[in-house]
């Protein structure tokens, strides 16, 4: 007589980096149900940019002048570059403020009590981030063609080289949130965290080819602007939207964007990442 012994297959542990994928969807998924439940976060962050748009618009666009030209509707199509890339990195702010939120609440010694990736924690925050910018995006993209304007306004573009530049804006604020992740967890109030995600935001936005033409700037605030890496992102959206604004400075950055957008994205992440990491490792509530 024979026995037949029925043995429950037992699963193999997953490696680290899938553990890692698990436990930052975990997180972002938390993240986002409560973004849902408080639609206010949305909304308010919606406002600003829209507030921007209309105002250099129509306040500023005339007074403008872009390649030569005074024409407010070039000027429009310039400025729209530089509004998508100062709503992206302006998400530091929220980032920031909302660890620092969840560090004051002792919510973040929980997480680390949990038997769970050290660094899924801030990646699922970051990621929940990311989709709140992409919808911000999205509202201002529609209300940029409201007010006139255009892709190709310049000469010839594609969906995809549209989709790479809003590809681009992406990548440029996932970095800049991880900037916002160590902010908020180097200081001690939500508060806080927003003043710090927002006091260094204005210097790097407003030195740059965002809003205005760096060729008008002094020589020694030029090479700032040319070699800021919001300066290459815009730059990088003007040239795949096929909009106003071509660069005639001999900065490496001006004259390779989309290659100066990665390489920059690409450096933040890895060193603000590493940073907030290590930070969350040893902060304390």
């Amino acid at each position: 007589m024979s026995a037949v012994t029925d043995r429950t297959p037992t699963a193999l542990p997953g490696n680290a980096l899938s553990q890692s994928v698990r436990d930052s969807l975990v997180v972002a998924k938390r993240n986002l149900i409560r973004m849902s439940r408080i639609p206010e976060m949305v909304i308010f962050g919606l406002i600003q940019p829209i507030m921007f748009v209309v105002l250099f618009s129509y306040v500023f666009g005339g007074s403008m002048r872009v390649g030569g030209s005074a024409d407010p509707s070039v000027y429009r199509n310039f400025l729209m570059a530089g509004i998508f890339a100062q709503t992206v990195t302006f998400a530091t702010a929220s980032s920031g403020a909302g660890i620092a939120d969840d560090m004051h609440k002792g919510l973040i010694d929980r997480f680390r009590s949990l038997p769970m990736a050290r660094g899924a924690v801030l990646t699922g925050r970051t990621f929940a981030d990311l989709v709140q910018t992409a919808l911000t995006v999205l509202v201002l993209a529609v209300v940029a063609l409201l007010v006139g304007w255009r892709v190709g306004s310049n000469g010839d573009t594609n969906a995809l080289r549209v989709l790479a530049a809003f590809g681009l804006l992406l990548l440029l604020g996932y970095a800049f949130t991880w900037i916002g992740a160590l902010i908020g967890l180097s200081v001690r109030t939500p508060e806080a965290a927003t003043s710090g995600g927002l006091i260094w935001l204005f210097p790097v936005t407003f030195i740059s080819n965002a809003f205005v033409d760096t060729s008008n700037m002094t020589p020694w605030l030029r090479h700032i602007a040319e070699w800021n890496p919001f300066s290459a992102t815009a730059q990088a959206c003007r040239v795949l939207f096929a909009n106003p604004g071509a660069s005639t400075s001999s900065a490496w950055p001006m004259q390779h964007p989309v290659w100066a957008s990665l390489l920059y994205s690409a450096l933040i992440i890895v060193i603000f990442r590493t940073l907030a990491v290590r930070k969350y490792r040893s902060a304390t509530a």
